[in-house]
């Protein structure tokens, strides 16, 4: 199929309301995806930009996810939507053969019931009942084109989280739609992985492929799109070229990243620098030549090859200090993190917390002095308002009369007080991840271990992120978070270590 014949979408929408919602979370906003050219969305936290692409790739169907008014596009069909019961129905089946769509989280898209990567890609085509030499055949070329080809044989459930990433947008990109949709498309990822999705995207565009990408911020990827569209408020306030939208007014006042990136610091809330890191005195957290392996020991069976994950791994943090470990995707930096509360056990060696050793500790028991924010915030949350969210469990550590006031205070440092009678899983996945972190910050442990915590954050986010570690250091806590962004870690953090090859390096 030609470019010439790809198909195009377009949206145009007067008001989406979400069932048992009163306020639109879109209103006037229109979007033209043209065949073989870039398109980006930018927009900060809470915009609209997931929930426009969604509506786009079919996801939010009209009267079943909420109320539409406004109209959708493709291939020269158009539908008419008047948010009331006779409106037509999207035939998802169809639709999701022409637009693909990934989600902020890469989770969300995959079938869960897969044991393989290279299952896990052909499971799409198998539905579609694609001839087995054809669908062999464009596994093993989606594979290479995502840096996936020496994980065809690993469980999706074992993949780190930038491996997943590139998993989801291959699943995306094997049956080979006319439009795709990416929702924060380089979040988690390494520069190596970063690189291949940004040439993917290269790739398909000139072969006709409309693509189109979510952000919030311009990166490379939005920096060569041809065309922006402003969000703000579930409205696009402004569009056009990168060249007339790049120092808007519009463009500064979103929560938009606008720069060399996310490592750009708010001096109004300042940096390592305003606190000394640790001194000489007892480490907060200490490895002590840390090994480990997945599986039967460090060694794979029957191989007789070493498996190991960490080498040798000597890591001390003091009261105070903020240290940043970075490295490639499937390095095993969230292994490592899971080794400070006792998630993971050492093979080898020992960790000690606050001087001492958690080798036969329960984590419930070290969780009172470690707090670990995950990777996918989701993952930690489980309460019905975000005021209980933050206060669960605050009650035994400092009794029921301050409990509430810790949480509270949590909440307003991570800029979540008007929240409080929201339920989880109506925020954003930015604010997520924010109400996690409050989850973590109200219980003042003596360590915060924190998982890619600029994944998904908007510039007012990362300013939240980063008055609420700098606090915590102020206070005493060690502070260890592992990230990809090494211009936010080397803004951010008295040191950065690499993890590669099971081994801890400064940089």
């Amino acid at each position: 199929m030609t470019a010439t014949t790809r198909t195009a979408l377009r949206i145009r929408i007067e008001a989406f309301t979400f069932h048992g919602e009163d306020t639109p979370v879109l209103t006037d906003a229109a979007i033209s995806v043209i065949p073989g050219t870039l398109t980006a969305v930018l927009g900060g936290s809470g915009s609209g930009k997931s929930t426009l692409g969604k509506l786009l790739a079919g996801w939010l169907r009209a009267g079943l996810a909420g109320q539409f008014r406004g109209s959708l596009e493709l291939d020269g069909t158009r539908l008419d939507f008047h948010g009331m019961p006779g409106d037509p129905r999207i035939n998802p089946a169809e639709w999701s053969r022409r637009v693909a769509f990934v989600p902020q989280d890469p989770a969300a898209m995959l079938s869960t019931v897969r044991a393989t990567v290279a299952e896990e890609l052909a499971f799409g085509l198998e539905n579609r009942a694609t001839p087995r030499a054809d669908m062999l055949r464009a596994v093993e070329r989606t594979a290479a084109r995502t840096g996936l080809s020496d994980l065809l044989d690993r469980d999706p459930a074992t993949l780190s989280g930038g491996e997943l990433r590139r998993l989801a947008v291959a699943c995306a990109v094997i049956a080979e739609p006319d439009v795709l949709i990416l929702d924060e498309p380089l979040a988690s990822l390494d520069a190596a992985g970063a690189a291949q999705i940004e040439e993917l995207v290269r790739s398909l565009c000139r072969t006709g492929t409309g693509v189109v990408v979510l952000s919030q911020a311009v990166d490379r990827l939005a920096g060569e799109a041809t065309h922006w569209s402003v969000l703000d408020g579930g409205t696009v306030v402004a569009a056009g070229a990168p060249a007339q939208l790049g120092g808007s007014a519009e463009l500064g006042r979103t929560g938009v990243i606008v720069g060399p990136g996310a490592g750009v610091a708010d001096a109004s809330v300042g940096g390592p620098g305003a606190i000394g890191p640790g001194g000489a005195g007892q480490a907060s957290l200490e490895l002590r030549r840390v090994g480990f392996g997945y599986g039967q020991g460090p060694r794979r069976r029957g191989t007789g090859v070493p498996a190991w994950v960490l080498r040798d791994v000597d890591f001390a943090v003091r009261p105070g200090e903020i240290v940043a470990v970075t490295g490639p995707n499937g390095a095993g930096k969230s292994t490592l993190l899971r080794h400070f509360n006792g998630l993971l056990r050492p093979s080898e060696g020992e960790v000690l917390v606050c001087g001492r050793s958690i080798a036969a500790v329960p984590v419930g028991t070290v969780a009172a002095s470690m707090g670990l924010l995950f990777q996918h915030p989701r993952d930690q949350l489980f309460e019905r308002t975000v005021l209980r969210e933050a206060a669960f469990g605050l009650r035994q550590l400092f009794g029921k009369a301050e409990a509430v006031g810790k949480a509270r205070a949590a909440l307003a440092t991570v800029g979540l007080s008007a929240m409080e009678s929201v339920h989880p899983a109506e925020l954003s996945a930015s604010k997520q991840r924010l109400l996690a972190l409050a989850t973590v910050l109200a219980r003042e442990p003596a360590v915060l271990a924190l998982d890619e915590p600029t994944v998904g954050l908007d510039r007012h986010g990362l300013e939240a992120l980063q008055g609420a570690v700098v606090r915590a250091a102020e206070r005493g806590a060690a502070v260890v978070m592992v990230t990809h962004d090494l211009g936010y870690a080397r803004q951010n953090a008295h040191r950065v270590l690499e993890l590669k090859g099971g081994r801890l390096r400064a940089l």
